[in-house]
């Protein structure tokens, strides 16, 4: 499928970024902007999302954070006001695409990401729709809980400007500790792109304003697609849901059985992306006298 190399200036550093133009000869398309979540990259199996949407008409920008992947930046500096930062330089430098419509953007992220999708589609009300999936939106309510001693670590190694693994094992001081977590996403890694990933985050944050994107759900101006897995231990499923039916357009997808790993092969796989593709087709496809005529998608 064809792809571009992109670098997009965010702030005095820039992002790597793949875009995947639109099939169909659509002359102003509309374009989905893409990112993982925490130390995730672009290369990190997001590339089989993204071609699905190309192939069915959406363009797709997916890109690396600042700090992690290709990006430049400070290696490994996590920190969510610069990665609403980078959603925000990647959502206009889309927009001046030749060939795109600016009024239908559409944010989707994993995981952190999914609580980026959010809040870079609450900053932005041009934004016409936004994609959540297996999304943490609660630094408070969702994270897998494994100990007091292991949250005094973390929060020690953070107050001392430190980094923390991404994954780990239960029990371990790091961002992903729930049980198959580390297993779960080191196969995602390993069937990905050439992965640039790397085991390592700042902590620094942790200390600052707690991560919880979910407080934009309920002014949330635009659709907005929850796909949430109801086994998932890494982000519990419940803050989610209920995040969902709080949006005023919000629409929730719950997946039996799925963790929050298993969305990115597999039958899991197929399920999230016939919904989001159905999700985008009812909000931003084709031509707005087709997308009137398209019956509408069950509230969450």
């Amino acid at each position: 499928m064809e792809r571009h190399e992109l670098r997009i200036p965010s702030d005095r550093d820039d992002c790597a970024a793949w875009w995947y133009p639109p099939a169909g000869g659509e002359p102003r398309a509309p374009v989905v902007v893409m990112a993982h979540g925490l130390s995730g990259t672009r290369r990190d199996r997001l590339g089989p999302f993204a071609e699905r949407f190309a192939t069915a008409g959406f363009g797709a920008m997916v890109f690396d954070h600042r700090g992690f992947g290709d990006s430049g930046g400070e290696p490994d500096l996590f920190d969510p006001r610069l990665q609403l930062a980078d959603w925000g330089a990647v959502i206009a430098f889309a927009r001046r695409l030749p060939g795109v419509d600016p009024a239908r953007i559409v944010t989707f992220g994993s995981s952190m990401g999914g609580g980026n999708a959010l809040a870079a589609a609450a900053a932005d009300r041009d934004v016409a729709a936004a994609i959540s999936q297996v999304p943490f939106l609660d630094l408070w309510t969702q994270a897998h809980r494994s100990g007091p001693w292991v949250a005094t670590r973390m929060l020690a190694t953070a107050a001392r400007g430190g980094h923390l693994p991404a994954v780990g094992q239960p029990g371990e001081a790091a961002f992903i500790n729930a049980p198959g977590g580390e297993e779960g996403w080191r196969r995602v890694v390993a069937t990905g792109e050439a992965s640039r990933w790397r085991n390592r985050a700042s902590a620094r944050w942790l200390l600052g304003r707690p991560f919880r994107p979910n407080r934009h759900a309920a002014r949330l101006h635009c659709p907005w697609l929850v796909c949430v897995g109801e086994a998932d231990r890494v982000a519990r499923p419940g803050p989610a849901i209920a995040a969902a039916r709080r949006a005023p357009h919000g629409e929730l997808r719950t997946y039996a059985g799925v963790d929050h790993f298993d969305i990115y092969d597999g039958p899991a796989h197929e399920a999230v992306v016939a919904d989001q593709l159905a999700f985008l087709r009812r909000h931003v496809g084709g031509r707005a006298a087709d997308r009137a005529d398209v019956v509408p998608a069950e509230r969450a």
